[in-house]
């Protein structure tokens, strides 16, 4: 079937904007995903119904079958959401997750430190986005829970600690795509004075929007920085009410399992363990053989850089539920029990399921309407040079919105802002390239279609446009921050100025919003006294 393209129209951005627009207006995910389906479908068969039904068919189908083979990179990433569904319910019914909630609390005594715990496990988790928010998720929310933070705070702390160190750690699966991606720009350009790696390093201190994303999450630990909807979502957490109710159970919940056994804190730190250990394991052994079957030297960024994250993961759930299982083997689990297992693994992550199926059908979508192609285009309008950098962040976050992917937008536009500025002004080559992974970092944050957005939510059990509506502000405010800097950066070449700018803007925003909680905080109090 022969489609039509939209790169040169602005007709390309409406699939994603009716998706995004529905989603945050709505609320209803799956509708809105549908929607913004269909108008893409549409879009590229000319208006013909039929022959819109029958791409989106042939679309959903390339999304586990193509060229007479499983499209194995999407089947594993549903198959390990499964098996960590099991997994979750296992260590439930023996126990384990109870117990390490019992021994948590005995050592963590605050909120403030049951948030703190949260955010300093990206350590330990980060050489995968997607690793990070299903294990911290599953290990953090018994804990969370005990201490009332709300699920939507728990899904901003794993979202917002995930993309921001992948991003900016040579060692992991985002770290090793980049650094691919940077060589071939260095080579394409003939330039010699920065190996890929040393280049990368070098933009560390100029991806302002990772930096500050991870400096307000420590200000969040610190201090009760909620405002926007996040504040109604820890107000009711304060009384015990985690999520809202009246949406249902949010995907990865398992509020409907009680413990059938007295399980130990093993029960659930041993699986978690092997977890680590086995994922990591096959992500260096699947690199490594790819290096070796291209007779490529061995090293960990490469093995890194040509891993199956995909099939890792799915080995790294075999390893831990086997574990699992063989710690349950003690406790005597009846039958059933092993039975309700797959069910409520199944059951449980079903919501996510469908909504990241819908995710990557509109991306298929939104490829082929090429609206990342139109907004690409939008950066070689001519413009004053010093503003290339603030220009590249907002479109690669434009782009990253829209089509719920920054590995994708980091393909599009690392390349292209690359051309540009080499042109205009080759000293700029690294500060934009910075631009361009923060930006995409920024609207994947932002974007409901995201899969690291989908699955931070799902790792957190929050409903998944709760969790969008409520990290939507913090992005906000440190994107704001981003491109006063770059602004800056752009204008003068200093490094050091634009991280003195981002500071003086990131610091005034969270003096005004503690004086705003201080406020809302007295008049709660005034209110609470006028009722006694």
């Amino acid at each position: 079937m022969e489609l039509i393209q939209y790169s040169d129209s602005l007709l390309s951005v409406l699939p994603p904007l009716v998706a995004v627009t529905l989603a945050i207006t709505t609320r209803r995910v799956v509708l809105s995903l549908g929607l913004g389906i269909l108008v893409g479908a549409l879009l590229v068969t000319g208006g013909d119904l039929l022959a819109a039904g029958q791409y989106a068919g042939q679309s959903a189908l390339a999304i586990a079958w193509s060229d007479g083979m499983p499209n194995w990179g999407s089947v594993n990433i549903l198959l390990f959401l499964v098996l960590l569904g099991c997994l979750i319910a296992l260590m439930t019914l023996t126990g384990g997750s109870r117990a390490f909630a019992l021994w948590a609390q005995q050592r963590i005594k605050t909120r403030r430190q049951a948030k703190l715990m949260t955010g300093l496990l990206v350590f330990l988790f980060f050489i995968d986005d997607y690793f990070h928010s299903l294990a911290v998720g599953t290990i953090c929310r018994p804990v969370t829970d005990r201490y009332r933070i709300s699920r939507a705070k728990l899904a901003y702390l794993l979202d917002s600690t995930a993309a921001p160190v992948c991003v900016m750690t040579p060692v992991s699966s985002w770290g090793a795509y980049i650094v691919a991606l940077i060589g071939g720009i260095l080579t394409a350009h003939g330039i010699q004075d920065h190996s890929a790696f040393s280049a990368f390093i070098t933009m560390i201190p100029m991806n302002f929007y990772a930096l500050f994303t991870l400096l307000l999450v420590i200000a969040t630990i610190i201090w009760p920085l909620d405002f926007g909807a996040m504040a109604r979502h820890e107000e009711q957490a304060g009384k015990g009410i985690l999520y809202d109710h009246s949406k249902g159970t949010p995907p990865g919940a398992s509020e409907t399992l009680e413990a059938m056994c007295n399980g130990q804190v093993r029960d659930l730190i041993l699986p978690i363990v092997a977890l680590v250990i086995t994922t990591i394991y096959f992500m260096i052994a699947s690199g490594a053989d790819s290096l070796a079957q291209s007779n490529t030297a061995f090293s960990v960024l490469g093995a890194f850089e040509n891993t199956n994250v995909g099939l890792s993961l799915v080995y790294g759930a075999l390893g831990a539920l086997a574990v699992a299982a063989a710690l349950s083997l003690r406790l005597g689990m009846p039958l059933r029990q092993w039975l309700a297992v797959l069910r409520h693994g199944i059951v449980a992550m079903w919501p996510a399921l469908r909504i990241l199926l819908l995710a990557w059908l509109i991306a298929a979508v939104i490829r082929d309407v090429q609206t990342g192609k139109y907004l690409a285009s939008m950066a070689q309008l001519a413009m004053p040079v010093w503003l290339l950098p603030a220009v590249l962040f907002i479109l690669a976050g434009a782009m990253a919105f829209s089509t719920g992917t920054s590995w994708g937008t980091f393909g599009i536009m690392l390349p292209l802002a690359a051309d540009l500025v080499m042109v205009a002004e080759p000293a700029l080559l690294l500060p934009s390239l910075s631009a361009v992974l923060a930006g995409a970092v920024f609207g994947d944050h932002c974007s409901p279609i995201s899969d690291t957005t989908i699955l931070s939510s799902t790792g957190a059990a929050s409903h998944h446009i709760d969790h969008v509506l409520t990290q939507l502000p913090y992005a906000l405010l440190v994107a704001s921050s981003s491109i006063a800097a770059y602004l800056v950066l752009g204008a003068t070449g200093s490094v050091w100025l634009g991280l003195l700018t981002c500071s003086l803007w990131f610091a005034l925003s969270l003096a005004f919003l503690h004086l705003l909680n201080r406020r809302r905080a007295q008049a709660h109090a005034v209110l609470a006294t006028a009722a006694i």
